[in-house]
């Protein structure tokens, strides 16, 4: 099928996985949003080294969403039931729970999101000063002090701005970012939302 977005537009096949979603209920549906994420890895893996941290806690969480999700389709059909499991099981709050899985796999989300409207809104400012911008406003509040000290310091060798643009798809992509991420944020509000209502939304690390 065509495509409407352009042809270097890297975050298109994110875009078009993100309309679908959502069930006709409003309920988020497991493997949809699995693949918005995954689409996403491109687009770090672009970005350098840099964001490795990123990449690598995205593909782990994903990793064992997606376990369990192809352990039980049916059952798991929607992220509100894999929740569900686990706070019936009483493990819903254990680091190597789907449910922390999905909180960090959105909490990394949110980082992307915010990372691609600063850039977006902010074309004086370097990759380095966007993606601390960035980070502070996401991530930082739920890292401890070792984390958030390995993360600052990688944040730091980031590509140049003008590179960065031209893997997103050059300087027209503005307009493609923004409807991305107008059709991405409602998502992980949704996830937030699920997570708080089962005291989830407020985990931190190390």
């Amino acid at each position: 099928m065509g495509s409407e977005e352009p042809e270097g537009f890297a975050l298109a096949p994110s875009l078009e996985a993100a309309k679908y979603v959502k069930s006709e209920n409003g309920e988020l549906l497991t493997k949809p949003f699995l693949d918005v994420c995954r689409l996403l890895f491109p687009v770090i893996d672009k970005l350098g080294p840099t964001l490795s941290a990123v990449r690598c806690d995205v593909g782990s969480n994903l990793s064992r969403l997606d376990a369990l999700y192809t352990s039980d389709p049916l059952r798991y059909t929607y992220l509100q039931s894999i929740v569900q499991a686990e706070i019936q099981a009483k493990t819903a709050k254990k680091p190597s729970s789907c449910s922390n899985g999905l909180l960090w796999l959105t909490r990394a989300m949110d980082f992307m999101v915010e990372l691609l409207r600063t850039v977006v809104a902010n074309p004086e400012w370097s990759m380095t000063h966007a993606c601390t911008i960035s980070y502070n406003k996401t991530l930082k509040r739920w890292h401890g002090w070792l984390t958030s000290s390995s993360f600052m310091v990688a944040l730091k060798v980031v590509p140049h701005r003008t590179k960065v643009m031209e893997i997103l798809g050059g300087p027209d992509a503005n307009t493609e970012i923004q409807r991305f991420c107008a059709e991405f944020v409602p998502l992980l509000e949704a996830n937030h939302k699920l997570l708080a209502s089962f005291g989830l939304d407020n985990l931190k690390s190390i």
